[in-house]
């Protein structure tokens, strides 16, 4: 476990009396680019919430790069799925960065002498200086993520969780986007919840699926077993998830179903 930059033992949460997650347990290495994939509902952004700290599992233990969640955190860059920031507000790109740099348990931060070169810094490891000045209702929703992302980077963290970074976001833009953090990867342990398993398998080096439990497959390759687990279908149903196989496009259907031609 000593070499691993996630570890989830047995881990169970449960929200409203309902089970959400039940006895959780994986490991990720670090330099990992981690697909969190699974149906609606699935546990996926409760489980990214587990270990940034922000819950607290009913049981089980997490430990991130070798501490706990709280610990760790000033070493996790997260981009949620909905950042709460009002575009219309006067505020640019910059300002926004500088945000990552506050400190939470402060209620008063002073910005430090080196804070504004080390946003600078972030914006143009995502493409984004040219924009430093610009308003953030003015980006594109793909520029306006590249900024949040920044503002995960400007702490240099060892770990960067992403919830659906591509929302929103147009086919070119997905593409550019993850050959981007597949150039962070080299650097920095990824794990981003996606529900397009076609847009991102190029790019990734491993799989979790979660659907209430969480199956780990070390490699980027999704197989038709896999799938049975994490989608459990009707006979009249197709399971929702596209992947690549040899280089085309196609869906995987359950063993009870027959193959298209």
């Amino acid at each position: 476990m000593g070499q691993s930059i996630i570890d989830l033992d047995n881990v169970t949460f449960s929200h409203g009396g309902e089970t959400v997650l039940e006895a959780v347990r994986f490991e990720i290495p670090p330099g990992d680019f981690v697909a969190l994939i699974g149906p609606n509902g699935g546990g996926k952004t409760t489980l990214l919430r587990l270990m940034l700290g922000l819950l607290q599992p009913d049981k089980g233990m997490i430990r991130i790069m070798g501490r706990t969640p709280a610990k760790a955190s000033p070493a996790i860059g997260y981009v949620p799925q909905n950042v709460h920031l009002n575009i219309r507000f006067p505020i640019t790109a910059l300002d926004v960065v500088l945000m990552g740099k506050l400190n939470p348990r402060k209620r008063w931060a002073r910005r430090s002498a080196t804070h504004r070169p080390e946003a600078l810094a972030a914006l143009a490891l995502m493409g984004m200086a040219d924009h430093a000045h610009k308003r953030i209702g003015d980006l594109s929703g793909g520029q306006r993520q590249r900024v949040f992302i920044a503002r995960a980077l400007v702490i240099q963290p060892q770990l960067l969780l992403l919830d659906e970074p591509t929302a929103g976001i147009d086919t070119k833009g997905q593409a550019d986007f993850y050959t981007t953090l597949q150039a962070l990867n080299r650097d920095i342990t990824i794990v981003v919840v996606s529900h397009d398993f076609l847009a991102i398998s190029r790019y990734i080096k491993s799989v979790a699926c979660v659907n209430r439990r969480v199956h780990y497959h070390n490699q980027a390759e999704i197989t038709g077993e896999m799938l049975e687990t994490m989608y459990p279908c009707t006979a009249e149903e197709v399971c929702p998830v596209e992947l690549v196989a040899h280089g085309l496009p196609h869906r995987v259907l359950m063993p009870h179903q027959e193959q298209e031609k």
